[in-house]
C-alpha cells in the first residue's frame, strides 16, 4: 500500500509539474483562446502554440481594418487560418480567405512554472506585397514560419499573422477615395494587438521586436517610420528589404488603380465613383485582374510591380527618407544577403543559370538602361562602365554574370540598405544601430556554384529549419541557424546581439558611417567576420556620381503604360533618350544639367530614385 501511494504521489508531482509548464485558456481582450501544450526533445521544456487569433474583425475590401469585437465562450486556437485571398502561383485561380487577419503565437515554457516578462518578436513576411502567409510555404505540415525554434532555443515569443496582399491590400487612387495601405495597416493592427494583449501569454509588451524578409523586412522599415506606431515598437530587423528600395514605395498609384478598373468593369475618370465600383466588385475579380509577368519582359522586373505601399499622408504622411526621426529611439538591424538579386537577374537575363549561354554586353546593358531609367541615357552608360570595368582583367563568363547579379543586388537591396542605415543613425538618439552580411552559399542544386546567398536563403535559418528538419541539412547549417537565432533573440532580448543567454561566435560592433562596420555571418566565424565599409566605391558612385546625373523622366517615374487590356505591360518611352539597346559610343545625347538639389555633397546619402 505504501508503495501504491508513492506512485500516486509521484505522478500528482510529475502532472503538477506539466499543468504548471502550461498556460492553458489565455484571456484576451475579445475573450478565452486555448492552444496547445507540447513538449520538446530540446532540454524537455514545453512550449506553448496558439494558431488562429483573430486581431482584428473580417475586413471589408479595400478598407482600413477594424477592431474585433469578440467571441463567447473559449476560442480553440489549434490550427493555422486561410492565407489572405491572393492569385495562385500560375495566376489564373486564387486562394486563400477575405477573412483572414489572425495571428499565431508560440511561448517557450520551463519545466516548472510559467514563463512571464519574455521578449516579444513579431514576424512579417515577404512576397513583394502580392502573396504569403503568417505560416509560409509547408511541405508535409513543416511550415516555413514555424516559430517554435527560435522561442525554444532564444526563450522569446514569437508572433507571426497574415496582412492583405495584392490589389486588395495595395490598390490606390492617390487619393482619399482608395487611399491605399491597407496590408500596412493591417500589419500595424497585429503590432498593437500584440501591445495590448501579450502580457497575458508572459509577454513584456515594453520590448518587442518586429522582423520581416524582403517586402516583409521593407514593411518592418515603414512600420517603424510611420507615427502610427509611436510606442509600440523597441526593435526591429529588416532581412534584404528597407523602405527606401527602389520597389517599396509605388509612386504612380492610380495608373495601377486604372488597369484593375477597367479590366472589371469600372469608370476610369472619376476616382469616387472608380472606388465606390471597385469595393463592391467579386474580390476575386479583382485579385485576379493584375498578372505578375514571369517571362518575355520588356523592361527589369521591378516596374511590374503594381500594388505596394504609398505616401497616403497619413499612414505615411511622406517619402520614407523623411520620416526617420520617428525611429529615432528604435534599435535596428538591416542586412542583405550577398547574392540578393541572383533570382530577379534569372528573371530578367535568363542566361545567368545556364552554364552554356553566355550574358552579352548588350543584355547587360539593356538591364542597365532599364534599372536607370529617371537618368537617361547618360545614367545607363555610366553605370554601365563602372560595373564593367573590372572585366578588362577578367572577361570570364563567371566573371561577367557575377557583374550582372552584383548590380542587381546593389539596385534592388545593397544600395538602399546602406542609404537606410546611415538615415537611421544619422537621427538615432537612443537607438543603436547594426547592419550584417549573409553570404551562406544557396543550396539549390539547380544553381551554377559560383551563387553565394540568394534572396530568401537566410530565412530557413532564422527559423530554426535544420534543427527542425535535421535529415534535410549538413553540421554547418545547423551552426549557421544556431547563430543567427542567437544574434536575434539576443538583440530582441537587450539591443544588443551579443548581450544575452545565447553565445554568438564573434563579437558584433555597431554601426556607424565612419566605420562601415558589418558582420559577415556564414559557417566559419571569427574575428575576421567583422568587416568595414562594404562595396564602398559602388555606394559612393549612387549616392553621388550617380544621384547628381540630371533626371530625364521625372522624380521616380518608371515605364508604365499598357499596351492593352490582356497584361499589364510596359512599352518603351516616348522619348527615345531614355533607354539605349546598345552602349554608347559618346556623351553628346544628354547635355548635362545641374542636379536639383544639394544632396550629393550631403554627409548622409539619401534616398535615390532608380
Amino acid at each position: 500500500m505504501g508503495r501504491l501511494e508513492l506512485v500516486v504521489l509521484s505522478l500528482t508531482c510529475c502532472l503538477a509539474v506539466v499543468s504548471a509548464a502550461k498556460l492553458g485558456a489565455v484571456y484576451t481582450e475579445g475573450g478565452f483562446v486555448e492552444g496547445v501544450n507540447k513538449k520538446l526533445s530540446l532540454f524537455g521544456n514545453y512550449v506553448d502554440i496558439f494558431k488562429g487569433i483573430p486581431f482584428a474583425a473580417p475586413p471589408k475590401a479595400l478598407e482600413n481594418p477594424q477592431r474585433h469585437p469578440g467571441w463567447q465562450g473559449t476560442l480553440k486556437a489549434k490550427d493555422f487560418k486561410k492565407r489572405c485571398l491572393q492569385a495562385t502561383v500560375t495566376q489564373d485561380n486564387t486562394y486563400g480567405a477575405e477573412d483572414c487577419l489572425y495571428l499565431n503565437i508560440w511561448v517557450p515554457q520551463g519545466k516548472k512554472e510559467v514563463s512571464r516578462n519574455l521578449p516579444v518578436m513579431i514576424w512579417i513576411y515577404g512576397g513583394a506585397f502580392l502573396m504569403g502567409a503568417g505560416h509560409g510555404a509547408n511541405f508535409l505540415n513543416n511550415y516555413l514560419y514555424d516559430g517554435e525554434e527560435i522561442a525554444a532555443r532564444g526563450n522569446v515569443i514569437v508572433v507571426t499573422f497574415n496582412y492583405r496582399v495584392g490589389p486588395l491590400g495595395f490598390l490606390s487612387t492617390g487619393d482619399p477615395n482608395l487611399p491605399g495601405n491597407y496590408g500596412l495597416r493591417d500589419q500595424h493592427m497585429a503590432i498593437a494587438w500584440v501591445k495590448r494583449n501579450i502580457a497575458a501569454f508572459g509577454g513584456d509588451p515594453n520590448n518587442i521586436t518586429i522582423f520581416g524578409e524582403s517586402a516583409g523586412g521593407a514593411s518592418v522599415s515603414l512600420q517603424i517610420l510611420s507615427p502610427h506606431n509611436k510606442g509600440l515598437i523597441r526593435r526591429a530587423i529588416s532581412q534584404s528589404g528597407v523602405a527606401l528600395t527602389p520597389w517599396a514605395i509605388q509612386k504612380n498609384p492610380l495608373f495601377w488603380a486604372k488597369s484593375i478598373a477597367k479590366k472589371v468593369g469600372c469608370p476610369l475618370e472619376d476616382t469616387a465613383k472608380m472606388a465606390k465600383c471597385l469595393k463592391v466588385t467579386d474580390p476575386r475579380a479583382l485579385t485576379l485582374a493584375y498578372k505578375m509577368p514571369l517571362a518575355g519582359m520588356e523592361y527589369p522586373m521591378l516596374h511590374y510591380l503594381g500594388f505596394l505601399p504609398v505616401v497616403d499622408g497619413d499612414f505615411l504622411p511622406d517619402d520614407p527618407v523623411n520620416l526617420f526621426a520617428n525611429a529615432a529611439d528604435i534599435d535596428y538591424i538591416a542586412g542583405t544577403n550577398n547574392m540578393d538579386g541572383h533570382i530577379f537577374t534569372s528573371i530578367d537575363v535568363p542566361a545567368i543559370d545556364k552554364d552554356k549561354q553566355s550574358v552579352t554586353e548588350e543584355e547587360f546593358f539593356k538591364l542597365v538602361s532599364g534599372l536607370t531609367i529617371t537618368k537617361g541615357i547618360k545614367g545607363a552608360k555610366s553605370t554601365f562602365d563602372i560595373y564593367t570595368a573590372p572585366w578588362a582583367k577578367d572577361s570570364s563568363q563567371e566573371a561577367k554574370k557575377k557583374t550582372v547579379v552584383d548590380f542587381e543586388t546593389d539596385v534592388l537591396f545593397l544600395v538602399p540598405t546602406q542609404i537606410t542605415l546611415a538615415q537611421h543613425r544619422a537621427n538615432a538618439k537612443s537607438a543603436k544601430t547594426y547592419t550584417y552580411l549573409f553570404s551562406h552559399p544557396s543550396r539549390m542544386p539547380v544553381y551554377p556554384k559560383w551563387v553565394g546567398a540568394d534572396h530568401a536563403d537566410d530565412i530557413q535559418y532564422v527559423f530554426g529549419k535544420p534543427f527542425a528538419t535535421p535529415l534535410g541539412y549538413r553540421a554547418q547549417d545547423r551552426t549557421v541557424s544556431k547563430t543567427l537565432i542567437a544574434y536575434w533573440t539576443n538583440f530582441a532580448r537587450t539591443g544588443d546581439p551579443n548581450m544575452g543567454p545565447s553565445s554568438v561566435p564573434t563579437h558584433w560592433y555597431p554601426y556607424t558611417v565612419e566605420n562601415g562596420n558589418y558582420l559577415e555571418i556564414n559557417k566559419k566565424m571569427d574575428g575576421s567576420s567583422m568587416k568595414q565599409h562594404l562595396r564602398t566605391n559602388y555606394l559612393h558612385y549612387w549616392t553621388q556620381t550617380y544621384q547628381a546625373l540630371p533626371t530625364v523622366t521625372g522624380q521616380g517615374a518608371a515605364p508604365v503604360p499598357p499596351t492593352g487590356d490582356s497584361e499589364v505591360a510596359p512599352v518603351p518611352p516616348t522619348d527615345d533618350s531614355e533607354v539605349a539597346p546598345v552602349p554608347p559610343t559618346d556623351d553628346s545625347e544628354v547635355a548635362p544639367v545641374p542636379p536639383t538639389d544639394d544632396s550629393e555633397a550631403a554627409h548622409v546619402p539619401v534616398a535615390i530614385g532608380f
